[in-house]
């Protein structure tokens, strides 16, 4: 009866995030792009706003790019163009020969928004996203990322070793958060961590009361030199 009970929230749990991820998808204004990647895969992403400042969103496993649309509006709000995309296996995007590197979606993210006139680009990741996100930094030419926003990143081997200014964000209470902070001590080059009161993880945090605190740290940090 317990794993029945489990499974039963596990999946009602979803069904909740593709419906709010429907519901946000409804009125936000975005293009939909695709953009290849090294490896020959084909990703689709939606583009909000425009602007010489780009933001990509790379979202977590149990979410897609429609997860991000609400804060994709906040940032071309405060005059950032934004790019949600879908990871290689998630809704139209294709995987190229490796149906794993998850760091060549980011990195042909990258690629798109300076095609697109973006000559400052900025990273957003959740979980997934993040570990994504710091591969991409770790092999990622110097000056191609400037900022990386962490929402609670899984341990990723050369930490050090990735490029671009750091903005590290975990809950104090989620079972991550001593792995997040041995990485933030790791990491090279300008660096910052912020602890979030609760257990939330990641994305998760923006639906929480925390999600103002949130949304305000990742501005602070996106507008900071």
């Amino acid at each position: 009866m317990k794993i029945l009970n489990t499974s039963f929230f596990l999946i009602f749990s979803f069904s909740i995030i593709l419906l709010a991820n429907l519901l946000n998808a409804k009125d936000a204004k975005f293009t939909e792009v695709n953009f290849k990647t090294s490896d020959n895969g084909n990703i689709c992403g939606s583009l909000f706003g425009k602007g010489e400042k780009g933001v990509i969103l790379a979202h977590g496993k149990v979410f897609n790019k429609e997860s991000w649309y609400e804060f994709a509006e906040v940032l071309t709000e405060n005059g950032f163009q934004a790019l949600s995309f879908d990871f290689r296996g998630y809704g139209k995007s294709k995987a190229g020969k490796n149906d794993t590197a998850l760091e060549l979606d980011v990195l042909g993210a990258v690629d798109f928004m300076r095609k697109n006139g973006a000559k400052e680009i900025s990273v957003i990741g959740g979980s997934m996203g993040a570990a994504a996100v710091l591969n991409a930094a770790i092999s990622a030419k110097e000056g191609d990322i400037q900022k990386l926003i962490l929402l609670s990143p899984p341990p990723v081997n050369n930490v050090e070793k990735a490029k671009g200014k750091k903005l590290f964000i975990v809950s104090k209470e989620e079972a991550l958060a001593p792995a997040v902070e041995k990485m933030f001590i790791k990491a090279s080059g300008t660096k910052e961590l912020k602890l979030i009161n609760g257990s939330a993880h990641a994305q998760h945090i923006f639906n929480t009361e925390h999600k103002k605190e949130l949304e305000d740290t990742i501005m602070k940090f996106l507008k900071s030199y």
